[in-house]
């Protein structure tokens, strides 16, 4: 099996560049951000509602005959072959308490939005700082498989010399063929699962993953200090969090619509003007004329349609409230989870590190043994297997640690580098 996939002409993959690809080019951050936008132009036509409206409507007419009246001796065309017209109109509204709260609700939806954008470029962000782990993991796990090959074909060698001088027996080569088959096996598939994440890793970033990638060592620098105390991770949180924000303004935009239906008992005032050209200025000679009217408009009853938008707009309004409130109690929890996983996460790799160490020692003694007729070849295998199992458990713990701390700081309402978003 060839090696994953890198050009050595290209610069080295950094964390921080991965999670900068992934929030300005993912299409879920993009689509957010046109969420966000939507939702903005939704309070420009609520401000519409406070505006006034004009319209200019012109019209032509060719009819079959002129009709004329004899006024005084001259004589006056009523109606002309080509007519023309034009009608300026305009309306607003001087008082409507609708537009008060449902302009209020629009505002808080779109702020709750913006958050809404926010948050879903720190959950990619997330999401390509893991898959930028999980390849590296997966990276050294091929690197694993290709140690533990290249100690079977070494062992190989040393059971057919050995055979060849008569100082093993031919199951000696026998199984030093059969270690040789398993770890070329394993080679090939840590290249299917080291291949898989690197493309699932720009998938996220939305450009194809060419060049090695630059283990993170600020962020695994990071992961191996102590973390602070439950108090000072969760003082804060919540208002860092901008699921939690969002939330929060969403409850007050459905109280703010709750709102909106009992406007309708308050009547509501309007204007509207007209004024109308035309080239038939008929029996009065006038080209031009206009109007101004006021209008009040007040219903009355409405067969209780009101009352019962509003039951629902609130019973909305206290479901999500409701639904706020176990989000905000959650987070005090996720990150005492986030937090006991890293600890965790710390634990198992100072584990793994001394049994790797334990593993390499065992590995290298047992050849030597071999190789000298003190040990057999089931011995020399298990040593090997054991070293590649202690060589991907490490490789795993020790990125597995830096997930562990990104899962921290996604629950404290960081961004994947420990800043706030």
């Amino acid at each position: 099996p060839k090696p994953p996939r890198q050009d050595s002409g290209a610069a080295p993959m950094t964390l921080e560049r991965a999670v900068e690809l992934a929030s300005q080019k993912n299409e879920a951050v993009l689509a957010a951000g046109q969420t966000a936008e939507a939702a903005q132009a939704r309070v420009a036509r609520a401000r519409a509602f406070f505006l006034p409206t004009i319209a200019a409507t012109g019209t032509y007419t060719r009819r079959l005959r002129e009709s004329t009246r004899e006024v005084g001796g001259q004589t006056v065309v009523l109606q002309k072959y080509n007519a023309l017209g034009a009608v300026f109109s305009g309306r607003m509204t001087l008082f409507d308490a609708r537009g008060f709260p449902l302009y209020r609700a629009a505002k808080l939806e779109s702020e709750a939005s913006k958050l809404d954008a926010v948050e879903t470029r720190r959950q990619v962000a997330f999401s390509a700082a893991n898959a930028f782990l999980v390849t590296l993991a997966n990276q050294q796990v091929y690197q694993a498989a290709e140690q533990r090959l290249a100690y079977a074909k070494q062992s190989l060698a040393d059971a057919q010399a050995r055979a060849t001088a008569g100082l093993a027996s031919t199951n000696d080569v026998t199984r030093a063929e059969l270690e040789l088959a398993t770890a070329e096996s394993n080679l090939a598939a840590a290249l299917g699962t080291a291949e898989t994440s690197r493309l699932e890793l720009g998938y996220l970033l939305v450009e194809p993953v060419q060049g090695e990638l630059a283990p993170p060592e600020p962020l695994l620098a990071d992961a191996v200090r102590p973390a602070p105390s439950l108090e000072l991770l969760t003082e804060g949180a919540t208002d860092r969090r901008p699921d939690i924000l969002s939330a929060r303004l969403r409850v007050r935009s459905l109280r703010e619509s709750a709102k909106e239906p009992l406007a309708r008992l308050l009547p509501s005032l309007g204007a509207s003007a007209q004024y109308r050209l035309t080239n038939e200025a008929g029996l009065n000679g006038n080209v031009g004329d206009g109007f101004l009217a006021v209008d009040l408009t007040w219903t009355l009853f409405d067969g209780g349609a009101r009352y019962a938008e509003r039951d629902e707009r609130v019973a909305n309004a206290n479901a999500a409230e409701l639904n706020t409130q176990a989000a905000t109690r959650r987070v005090p929890v996720d990150i005492e989870q986030a937090r006991v996983n890293l600890e965790t996460a710390r634990a198992a790799l100072a584990q793994s590190e001394q049994a790797a160490k334990a593993a390499r020692k065992n590995a290298a003694e047992t050849g030597i043994l071999y190789r000298q007729g003190l040990s057999t070849a089931l011995t020399l295998a298990d040593a090997s297997l054991s070293l590649f199992e202690a060589e991907v458990a490490l490789a795993q713990n020790r990125y597995g640690l830096g997930v562990a701390l990104l899962g921290l700081r996604a629950a404290v309402g960081l961004n994947p580098l420990g800043k706030e978003p």
